[in-house]
């Protein structure tokens, strides 16, 4: 685990390091956080995610930039969100506390079945979609006296289910994980065009590899960041420079595209606000 006993990461073991990505836990009862301590912002990410509220709930903010709001406010216990091609701006009305499992999208399709193009950008029930066996996971998750219970788990769920599969990529950072997916892709026994290519992987993760590897840079550039604060000569270009961007300018398009702040401000914010909390848990 990292961070303190109110806002935590959880990384897998290693024979699931192909399947989970990270386990976030949060809990903010106690803590008195006025309105604005009690928003969330969230990166564009490729992953898939499955929310138990334990405590509380969440609801979504309009704002340029960001994703949108659902078309009708609804809230359930157990929510499945869909790989995410725009930041998120959320606010929790009150105390909360939730277990967020992130999930690779090659992963949930391999163990699941369900193709991700229809939940890009999008949350949903997922007892209405999910195998038998996943949905009795999913109330036994709830029901389940505490964090580490439910980190058990998970773990005795989707290890054998995954192990199954023979499918092992020993990785926790984007960029290798969307290289080893390319390489598969382009291997694949049928057809290896480049617009088969293309969509293969897309129907794989949900969404082109374009976006995997705009991802897998705005991750090098971040902790990039993480280690060039420690040192004399802070510098945008030479960040942009060591992490494949074209040029500075790149990398604030990008940046903004995928947080909705420019690098600057990101870097700045989230040294201060609470808010920024899911960026603070991976450095």
């Amino acid at each position: 685990m990292t961070q303190d006993e109110a806002t935590r990461l959880w990384l897998p073991p290693l024979a699931l390091a192909g399947c989970v990505r990270a386990v976030m836990l949060r809990d903010t009862r106690g803590r008195a956080l006025d309105a604005v301590q009690r928003e969330n912002y969230f990166p564009a990410t490729p992953l898939v995610s499955l929310f138990w509220w334990l405590e509380g709930g969440s609801e979504w903010l309009a704002r340029p930039g960001f994703s949108q709001p659902p078309p009708e406010h609804w809230h359930a216990p157990v929510m499945l969100g869909g790989p995410f091609t725009l930041p998120s701006h959320t606010r929790n009305p009150g105390d909360m506390r939730a277990f967020k499992l992130l999930m690779l999208p090659d992963a949930f399709t391999a163990l699941t079945g369900i193709a991700l193009g229809g939940l890009v950008n999008r949350i949903v029930d997922p007892r209405e979609l999910l195998p038998p066996d996943w949905r009795d996971w999913l109330a036994a998750m709830s029901a389940a006296a505490d964090d580490d219970a439910r980190l058990q788990l998970l773990q005795a769920f989707l290890l054998p289910r995954w192990q199954a599969l023979g499918a092992r990529r020993p990785s926790h950072r984007y960029a290798d994980w969307t290289e080893a997916l390319a390489v598969r892709a382009a291997t694949s026994a049928a057809g290896r065009s480049l617009r088969q290519l293309e969509r293969r992987i897309k129907a794989w993760a949900g969404v082109p590899l374009r976006e995997l590897r705009a991802v897998s840079r705005a991750e090098r550039a971040f902790y990039a960041v993480a280690a060039a604060e420690r040192q004399p000569g802070f510098n945008w270009a030479d960040i942009a420079a060591e992490t494949d961007y074209a040029d500075q300018s790149h990398l604030c398009r990008e940046t903004r595209r995928l947080t909705g702040f420019s690098p600057e401000e990101l870097r700045c914010r989230m040294r201060s606000e609470e808010a920024f909390w899911p960026y603070r848990l991976w450095r």
